[in-house]
Parts: structure tokens; C-alpha cells; sequence
């Protein structure tokens, strides 16, 4: 439903602000030694190609297009998963697993009796996001937001399996996906202006609900994340976006999660603040309205969290949604600003920050932001690798 009123919203906004028309890039697949599928996965509250939603107006690409079609008529083979919007990142996971092979989602009988919820989901068989996906068939993943997250649950799962459901699930029932073994399925993880270690948005969202003050005008966009983060549908309530999205849940998922040393990772923060006489505020020209209250509140923001981590003021430059410090890579992972002429795997190859909000990266809600080439140059530079 979440899905279906905001792919309205975007579409009344695409009559009012027509799409662009781009110029085809310039590629030299000369240079290319790989290339790989392409697997998208979105953030928080957004869709895929499995949505009807996205026939309304693409995730990837928003006002300015199908970003897949582009992609792949540049001769990419790109794609675009449908996860839950407001599941937890081990939920969102084993259905982005389903949806690569092909087969019935399969949350695993230990984490859906814990979590109180059904073991198995939709069913995708006969209908493959992608041809083939195995050691030889390698995969590009590409996460924006909470996908960002989710993506590097994928792989953990992918390479060690689940201890915890090999313990209760009788051989026959164990899903491929937590046997472990299959790292080298992934040959490059790219996070988009991903929360990997939490985002003080849902510390603010608290402030907000205990803010009398606080208004739907002025803070739509805080309490809409509060609302697509803590879906209330039964399930335990750590089984939710909005958990795995608090600093102390983040680092705490991360404390399992290697970096595996023949993958690529690749990170790109977003920011829309800049700091002036030592305060952090908003750059109105790289913010849309809609998101400049979340924007300020995360500017202000210092404090501890339940867990006891302190928040301080380097924490401030954000994009409206995610902390710029907390796109950069996991905080426990080796880590490089990106050298094009030395890419190596097993570190984060982080991109300089990119000015733009929360939403620049997608096309935007209200404005055309000129993306696609980005998103040209890093495939070209995986496909270099």
C-alpha cells in the first residue's frame, strides 16, 4: 500500500515535471573484462520490477526514467529486485535470494518461529529476476539506502550460511541460501548512500514523536520513515527495518559480517549539508523541501544512544535521510578513497561524496539530478576489473 501511494504521488509529479531526454553515452567495451549482471536492490519504503508500482514511475530512474532500460540499452544487463520495503535486512535478503534463483522465499524455520512470522513467502518460480547466477554467472550488487544494507546481508548469508537454521532445519528442508559456500557468486558490492552503520534519522524520528511541537507540515518526512520502519504486521519488532537501522542494531549485525577479500566494494555517500562558522545546515540547493526539517533535525543532533554510543558532531553531515559518516563503509572494514587506476577487492573503494539528497542518486522526486552517466562510470569501472 506504502508503495502504491507514493508511485501516485511520484506520478502526478512526472506530469508536472516532464522526464529529460539523455543523450546516449559513450562506452568503450574495449576496455571491459567482465560483464556481469547487475542486480539493484532499493531502499526503505521503495519497489522494484516485481511492483506495479514501477510501471508508474521506475525506483531507478524516477524523473528521469527507466534507469534499467538505459543501462541496459547501453549494454549493461541490469535489473531491479522487489524486496519487502520495511522488512528487516535478513528478511529482505532471503527474498532477494528467491528472486535471483527463482524459488520460494524462504525466511528459515529458526529465524520465522523466533520472529513470529510465516517460514515461507512468495513463490518465484518460472519468473527469475535474472539467467543464471552461480560461481561462473557472477553478480553485480548495487544497494541505495536500506538496500545498501541488505546487500551485504545477501552476501554474508551467501558466504557462511546460518549456523542458526542449519542447528533446527532437517537437511532436506535447508535452503541452498544458509548452507554457506557461495561468496564467489558476488563479484562487487556498490552501497548508495547506505546507512551501513545506522542513521541518527531514527534517533530524530524519536525526538519528533515526543516533540509536541513537531508538525505533519514541517516533519512529513520523519514520520513517514517512522511509519515505513516499524511496520506493525505481528512480527517481533527487531524483525523490522527501523531496528536493523539504529546505530547499536548496526553494529551489531556488522560484528558478523567480513569483508570478503575477493570482492569488490565500492561506496558513494550523498550529502545536502555544508558546514558554516562550524554548524552543520542544509544547502538549499541541493535539498528538496520536503526533506530540509529531517535535514536540519539530523544537523543538530548529538547525543548517546540506548546502547551507550555517543553521537558527536561528525555525525552531523548528512543527506536528509543517512549520516554521510555512516555511507562511507562499515566502520570495522578496511577502507580507501577510490583510486580508478588501483582497485583492489577485500577494501571499500569509496567515491568522493556527492552533493546531493537523500534522493539525487534515484533521479529525484521533484527534479531531474544528471545521474545516469555516474552510474555509467562505475559500471565500466567494475566491468574494468
Amino acid at each position: 500500500m506504502v508503495s502504491k501511494i507514493i508511485a501516485l504521488i511520484m506520478s502526478i509529479v512526472m506530469f508536472l515535471f516532464p522526464t529529460v531526454n539523455y543523450p546516449k553515452a559513450d562506452i568503450d567495451q574495449s576496455k571491459w573484462n567482465t560483464n556481469y549482471t547487475n542486480v539493484f536492490v532499493h531502499g526503505l519504503g521503495g519497489w522494484g520490477s516485481y511492483d506495479a508500482s514501477n510501471k508508474v514511475m521506475p525506483y531507478w530512474g524516477m524523473m528521469g526514467g527507466d534507469l534499467m532500460e538505459y543501462l541496459n540499452a547501453r549494454g549493461f544487463n541490469c535489473a531491479a529486485a522487489s524486496v519487502n520495503p520495511s522488512s528487516s535486512a535478513w528478511d529482505r535478503a532471503c527474498e532477494l535470494y528467491a528472486q535471483i534463483t527463482g524459488t520460494v522465499v524462504d525466511y528459515g524455520k529458526e529465524h520465522s518461529e523466533r520472529c513470529n512470522h510465516e517460514r515461507y513467502g512468495e513463490d518465484y518460480t518460472g519468473r527469475a529476476l535474472i539467467d543464471s547466477f552461480d560461481s561462473e554467472n557472477k553478480i553485480n550488487l548495487f544497494g541505495h539506502s536500506f538496500g545498501g544494507a541488505t546487500i551485504l546481508m545477501f552476501l554474508d548469508i551467501l558466504e557462511d550460511g546460518s549456523d542458526a537454521e542449519k542447528a533446527v532445519t532437517p537437511e532436506n528442508e535447508l535452503s541452498p541460501f544458509f548452507m554457506g559456500g557461495k561468496g564467489d557468486y558476488v563479484y562487487s558490492i556498490t552501497a548508495l548512500a547506505a546507512p551501513m552503520n545506522g542513521t541518527t534519522a531514527l534517533e530524530v524520528a524519536e525526538e519528533v514523536r515526543n516533540d509536541p511541537s513537531a508538525t505533519l507540515r514541517e516533519d512529513a518526512v520523519v514520520m513517514l520513515l517512522t511509519e515505513l520502519a516499524f511496520p506493525d504486521r505481528g512480527q517481533d519488532a527487531k524483525d523490522t527495518a527501523g531496528y536493523d537501522m539504529y546505530i547499536d542494531s548496526a553494529a551489531e549485525m556488522l560484528k558478523d559480517i567480513e569483508t570478503q577479500k575477493d570482492v569488490y566494494y565500492f561506496s558513494l555517500p550523498c550529502c545536502a549539508t555544508e558546514n558554516i562558522n562550524g554548524n552543520e545546515v542544509p544547502k538549499d540547493d541541493l535539498i528538496e523541501f520536503v526533506y530540509a526539517p529531517a535535514c536540519n533535525r539530523m544537523c543538530n543532533y548529538t547525543g548517546y544512544t540506548a546502547g551507550g554510543y555517543y553521537v558527536d558532531e561528525s555525525w552531523q553531515a548528512n543527506d536528509s535521510l543517512v549520516n554521510v559518516k555512516s555511507a562511507i563503509a562499515p566502520f570495522n572494514a578496511p577502507q580507501k578513497a577510490i583510486d580508478v587506476n588501483d582497485i583492489e577487492p577485500g577494501i571499500w573503494n569509496v567515491y568522493p561524496t556527492y552533493e546531493g539528497d537523500h534522493m539525487s542518486l534515484m533521479g529525484d522526486m521533484t527534479k531531474v539530478n544528471y545521474v545516469r552517466e555516474l552510474y555509467v562510470d562505475m559500471l565500466c569501472l567494475i566491468n574494468e576489473q
